[in-house]
């Protein structure tokens, strides 16, 4: 797995890469960097193709705007074509967890002629609300949605930035897996949930008392470096275009993504507890009419790519070469 940095849509943009052949490119979610994806990159470049994993805008060592309204969905897509550009290829696959799935199936909607595939994990394809978002989220005097939390900037960043080791090793935990089995109303702590006006995301998520064998030691002080050169201010900055998002997806009201799809998700995903998601899951095919499989991971929450790699790698290789015509 060799780094460097590159020079696209006047962002520099710093990339983890591995292999050579057809391009495949990997957007991780929040809190995430490129190094989530450090089975997967290994597994493309075995099977033949060139993985490229980018810190996406505002993460790791790729450069961050200071300004709230440059981390639209456009923007975003645009430092993915600009990394296309940077690289010489005209096309690639394109692969995201988390909020690298909603980035990847909007330049699969918007870039066909760039994007010749695409596969999201976690986050399916949905169609555009009636109302800007932040006007549906729930709230009450006592909570509120983690997505109206994180609007006001400097507030989860001060939370989040005290114990940066901590924080992550929390959301890491209670999004995955090992924090236990997600039904609705069951009360499992969820960072992705409701969040207590008083206390704030972290307090109620457990302190992990072992290990996820998933990610060592190693693994997570990878992440803590590069969140404690960044800080989360970037990546909260996805949550604060929510509206600016819905607003200009108004402009594409109608287009379905019209390229080879493939979506995952983790069977005790946190998403999978909001209510409406798997309809919306089931409803996935009248807004992308190409898709190839919905796969649900068994024992497998919403850090797919790194809580079960060899089952992500599996179906990720299958789909892309399939595109290629391959077996």
């Amino acid at each position: 797995m060799h780094t460097r940095s590159v020079q696209a849509n006047g962002t520099t943009m710093h990339i983890r890469e591995q292999g050579e052949g057809p391009l495949v490119l990997l957007a991780h979610g929040f809190p995430e960097t490129s190094y989530a994806w450090r089975h997967q990159l290994s597994a493309l470049a075995d099977a033949g193709y060139h993985a490229v994993a980018p810190d996406m805008r505002g993460y790791g060592q790729t450069d961050a705007p200071a300004e709230v309204q440059r981390y639209t969905a456009l923007d975003v897509v645009g430092d993915l074509v600009g990394l296309l550009d940077a690289l010489g290829e005209q096309s690639a696959v394109i692969v995201g967890n988390d909020w690298g799935s909603t980035i990847a199936w909007q330049a699969a909607l918007l870039r066909a002629d760039r994007f010749r595939g695409v596969a999201a994990i976690g986050v399916p394809m949905m169609g555009s609300s009636p109302i800007p978002p932040t006007e549906m989220f729930p709230q009450t005097p006592e909570a509120l949605l983690y997505t109206l939390y994180f609007q006001s900037p400097g507030v989860a960043e001060g939370e989040f930035e005290r114990d940066v080791a901590t924080t992550l090793r929390k959301i890491y935990f209670a999004a995955s897996r090992d924090a236990g089995p997600r039904r609705n109303g069951d009360g499992t702590p969820n960072p992705f949930g409701m969040v207590s006006r008083s206390e704030g995301l972290l307090a109620p998520l457990p302190e992990p008392q072992i290990r996820p064998d998933w990610l060592n030691e190693e693994d997570l002080s990878a992440f803590v470096r590069d969140f404690e050169r960044s800080g989360f201010r970037g990546g909260l900055n996805y949550y604060r275009n929510l509206d600016a998002n819905w607003y200009l997806a108004r402009s594409m009201a109608g287009r379905v993504v019209d390229v080879p799809a493939l979506y995952l998700v983790g069977e005790q995903d946190v998403g999978l507890s909001i209510p409406g998601m798997r309809e919306i899951i089931e409803a996935m095919p009248s807004l992308v009419p190409k898709l190839t499989n919905s796969i649900i991971v068994p024992d497998c929450g919403h850090w797919a790519p790194q809580e079960k790699p060899e089952e992500v790698n599996r179906a990720l290789i299958e789909f892309v070469r399939s595109l290629d015509g391959k077996t």
